[in-house]
């Protein structure tokens, strides 16, 4: 595993305990559609299902790791959720979140939660 993939994996395990800190439900995690990967998929209380995507960064000489969900990205997560949702027969509320994580050199960590960063059109 490389440098960028651990970097990945540590922000989404950040993520996964802010959310369950939160009240959320996880329902899956690196759910696999074709070549799309939704990071974390989530419940909340009114059971409004949630596509996370989590992106994390070590500074910010690349921009804001929240910057990095691109229209591409918006329309590939679109298609791996309404596939989601025909798999788990879920036709009711749904939202896209985005998790964005600094970390810092000294171990602490900057956790910005975005809830409906868009809606690329399910439907």
């Amino acid at each position: 595993m490389n440098e960028r993939q651990k970097t990945g994996q540590r922000g989404e395990a950040i993520a996964k305990s802010y959310l369950e800190e939160h009240g959320y439900t996880v329902e899956a995690i690196g759910y696999r559609y074709k070549r799309v990967e939704l990071d974390l998929i989530v419940k909340n209380e009114t059971d409004c299902l949630i596509f996370v995507e989590v992106k994390t960064r070590k500074g910010l000489k690349w921009g804001h790791p929240s910057g990095a969900v691109s229209a591409t990205k918006e329309k590939n997560m679109s298609k791996a959720a309404s596939a989601y949702m025909r798999e788990v027969g879920h036709d009711w509320e749904v939202r896209f979140d985005i998790i964005s994580i600094l970390l810092h050199k000294d171990g602490r960590h900057t956790l910005e939660h975005i809830e409906d960063a868009f809606f690329p059109g399910l439907f």
